[in-house]
Parts: structure tokens; C-alpha cells; sequence
């Protein structure tokens, strides 16, 4: 049969691939609509970057983020919450919340009445493949006893001479530095949530009480 025709469905007759309908029997040719083939393949794509993403963060041990703390793949230590000073893993991403303190502000650059600015300092390792993109803005959330806190850029006025956690870190390459926040003085509790990667959908959380 000629590699341009093809068969009828409905009679099975010889038609041209291009035909809309069928010369013998007048039935109408279905084609498979370009678009819906486009998206039956992301689909494919979101279902395989879903369930490469089932990884949860896992607690390393040790002090500082190095390569060879990453844990096994069958290790029993998942977690759901990091404490200041902890290390967490996720997809070859070390995280550890090194600590925070707390500013009053400077002569020009005060928190707003009954507020104070808070400096969360973490350290990444990228122990990926990939060149790793942070965002103190988009990459971390922050709650203050349940309720949303916004990024300060006040407070990163305060932050020294320590880093911004903004840039990109090469993969096998660290960042550190600092994220801010303005929250309450009589705060309790600071939950902080970092994903690595937007596309793996999966994050930590880390959470920092005040004694």
C-alpha cells in the first residue's frame, strides 16, 4: 500500500492520510489533534517530575553541610521540622539553619512600634548536579506564630557584613547568609520554609523558638 494512503475506519477502504473524509463511504477522517498530543506530553513530563519529587528532607548529622553527610537513600531519620542548629537534606540540597538575632534597629532605621527586626542565618550545600538558584524572597516563607511575616528589607540593613541569600550557587559550591524579618517582640515561635527547587514541589521547614 502506498505510504501516503491510508484505511477508512468505517469501510476500510484505501484513503489519502490528508483526506478529511473517505471518497468510498463519505465518513469523516478523526485526527489526532496536535494540541491535545502536546499536552497528553506534559502531562507525561509533570507526572515524572511529581513522582521524582516524592523525597522527603531528611536529617544529617554533623555540624557543618559537607557531601559526604549526605544520608542513605533508606534511611529511618525523615523529619518534618528543623531546629536552629540541625541539617536538613533534600534531593542532594544541604540546608542548616545556622541561627538568628534580634536588632532594635539603627538611629535611622527602626522596626515599626512593639516590632523588632529578626536575622535568620542558613548555609547551603549544593550537592547537586544542577546549579542551584535562591531568592531570599521567593525561596523562603515565613510565619511568626502562625501568622504570615514579610520579607524586611529593613532589617537586612542590619545585617553587618554578612551576605544576601540571593544568587546562584554552582553545583558542589555552598552559600551562607542572611534572610529578615519584622515580627513582635513577645514572639514565640518562627517557622521558616525553604524549597530548594520550585519544580519538586517538596520544601523545608525550619522553626526557631524565643526562650
Amino acid at each position: 500500500m502506498n505510504e501516503k494512503l491510508g484505511k477508512c475506519k468505517a469501510c476500510n477502504g484505501e484513503i489519502a492520510k490528508n483526506a478529511k473524509s473517505c471518497p468510498h463511504c463519505g465518513a469523516k477522517v478523526k485526527k489526532f489533534p496536535t494540541a491535545l498530543i502536546v499536552i497528553l506530553a506534559l502531562i507525561v513530563v509533570i507526572a515524572i517530575a511529581s513522582a521524582s519529587g516524592n523525597d522527603e528532607p531528611k536529617l544529617v548529622d554533623g555540624t557543618t553541610p559537607t557531601q559526604s553527610q549526605t544520608p542513605d537513600a533508606g534511611a529511618s531519620n525523615e523529619k518534618t521540622t528543623f531546629k536552629v542548629g540541625e541539617i536538613a537534606e533534600l534531593k542532594d540540597v544541604l540546608v542548616k539553619f545556622v541561627g538568628f538575632t534580634e536588632s532594635s534597629g539603627s538611629k535611622y532605621n527602626k522596626p515599626k512600634d512593639n516590632h523588632i527586626f529578626v536575622l535568620c542565618e542558613f548555609e547551603i550545600a549544593n550537592n547537586s548536579d544542577d546549579e542551584l538558584a535562591i531568592s531570599s524572597m521567593l525561596s523562603f516563607k515565613g510565619y511568626c506564630d502562625d501568622y504570615t511575616c514579610e520579607y524586611s528589607l529593613g532589617a537586612l540593613l542590619e545585617k553587618d557584613d554578612k551576605n544576601q541569600l540571593d544568587g546562584t550557587v554552582a553545583a558542589g559550591k555552598k552559600m551562607k547568609g542572611v534572610i529578615g524579618y519584622e515580627i513582635p517582640k513577645d514572639w514565640k515561635e518562627l517557622e521558616i520554609q525553604f524549597t530548594p527547587d520550585f519544580w519538586s514541589g517538596r520544601d523545608i521547614l525550619f522553626v526557631a523558638t524565643n526562650k
